[in-house]
């Protein structure tokens, strides 16, 4: 198993790591009808420096990175794998997109998953911790540590150039990208990997996706639940022998593309009268509740059916958003309503159009698109459709909406 740290961080220790050992986890038990793994993978090279970003000792023989070392199988590693990822795991104040980070984890491992170095960092979120019966951190415990953008530089050395691998990877994504917006920065992350999606596709004997079942099946322990360290170094312990046997398959990786986040705006909760100051006492004005849903008007107007492609948005059209967006998605929405379109939650027969960047990715609006036919196209073909959206046929009903 991968080792702790020897001592606990404080909230200012932003920098510290550790390098960890390459030792292979316990003996998995194969999937079937994937093969399992056909030996033990190549140890740790001594030499390696923590941090150092290196993919493998076999990079510094001459041999191309993605095939095996000596003494690795015989089998070659696949050549499109990526050369190197980032583990990451974060915690935050709550689900919505105006919700912080609280606490962030990345193991680097290189292109056979072995780990490199981890780096954990608590941040000062500049509003209530949220479900600190959850995370586990409170206002206390957050006051002194750095705000987001004290620990961007190092964030970005960690995640540059690497695949995020993450469980439920759209979720940590964009709370990462976001949390750069905020700081007038882009994110440095351009593919993701999902460990649901992959051990799904490994076909994997679970009982439910949870990390806990992943951890379970490959003998991993989990120390402390919703911490984002031991979150991250489970979640590194899982990917090795996931991402070997994938390999020894010749499976292809379920990676997908991220789209920065280009445009952003904070907004205040609807309804909310009150604030509170951030608990470092940074000075910012912010929310004191843990935002519920947000929850858009449907639109005035009858629905008029699919959009047709090459043709106009028309008012009262009811339009599905999937995936993470380079527009933050609650602008989308927002400008959606305001044009006159219906912003649906979900992908039914009635959905006149599916916005996503990721035709291909196995979300349930994705399939669900599929087998009702309904279209779908990209966010900028959508932006530019939004530029001249036809007016309804008929008034505006004054119950809310139809279709």
């Amino acid at each position: 198993m991968l080792e702790d740290r020897a001592t606990p961080l404080s909230p200012r220790q932003v920098a510290q790591q550790q390098p960890l050992p390459g030792a292979d986890p316990a003996p998995l038990q194969p999937a079937l009808p994937l093969p399992a793994p056909a030996g033990p993978a190549e140890p740790a090279d001594p030499a390696r420096t923590a941090g150092s970003g290196t993919a493998d000792s076999a990079t510094d023989a001459g041999q191309r990175p993605g095939i095996p070392p000596p003494g690795a199988p015989a089998e070659r590693w696949p050549a499109d794998y990526p050369e190197a990822y980032a583990v990451v795991d974060v915690e935050t104040t709550g689900l919505r997109s105006d919700d912080r980070i609280v606490s962030a984890a990345v193991y680097r491992l290189d292109a056979h998953g072995a780990v490199e170095d981890s780096w954990y960092t608590l941040v000062n979120p500049q509003r209530d911790p949220g479900p600190v019966w959850i995370h586990g951190l409170t206002r206390d415990m957050l006051a002194d540590a750095p705000l987001f953008p004290e620990i961007a530089e190092e964030f970005t050395a960690r995640l540059e150039g690497r695949v995020l691998v993450a469980h439920n990877a759209v979720f940590d994504w964009m709370m990462i990208a976001r949390e750069y917006a905020r700081a007038g920065l882009t994110a440095p992350v351009r593919r993701r990997l999902c460990t649901i999606a992959l051990a799904r596709q490994l076909r994997l004997p679970l009982p439910n996706a949870r990390l806990a079942s992943l951890a379970a099946h490959f003998g991993v322990a989990q120390r402390k639940a919703h911490d984002a360290e031991d979150d991250a170094r489970v979640l590194a312990e899982i990917f090795r022998p996931s991402l070997r046997q994938a390999a020894e398959a010749g499976a292809r990786l379920p990676l997908l593309a991220c789209q920065p986040l280009t445009e952003w705006s904070e907004q205040a909760p609807s309804g909310s009268t009150g604030g509170t100051r951030s608990p470092g006492g940074h000075g910012a004005y912010q929310w004191r509740t843990w935002r519920p849903n947000r929850r858009l008007p449907p639109s005035p107007y009858p629905n008029p059916g699919r959009y047709v492609r090459g043709g106009r948005l028309k008012q009262g059209m009811r339009v599905a958003f999937s995936g993470d967006t380079s527009v933050d998605r609650s602008l989308l929405e927002d400008r959606a309503v305001e044009a006159g379109l219906h912003v649906a939650a979900s992908v039914s027969r009635y959905t006149s159009l599916l916005v996503t960047n990721d035709p291909g990715a196995p979300t349930g609006k994705v399939t669900r698109a599929a087998a009702h036919g309904t279209p779908v196209i990209d966010e900028a073909a959508f932006l530019h459709l939004m530029r001249d959206v036809e007016p309804a046929d008929a008034l505006p009903d004054t119950e809310g909406g139809a279709g």
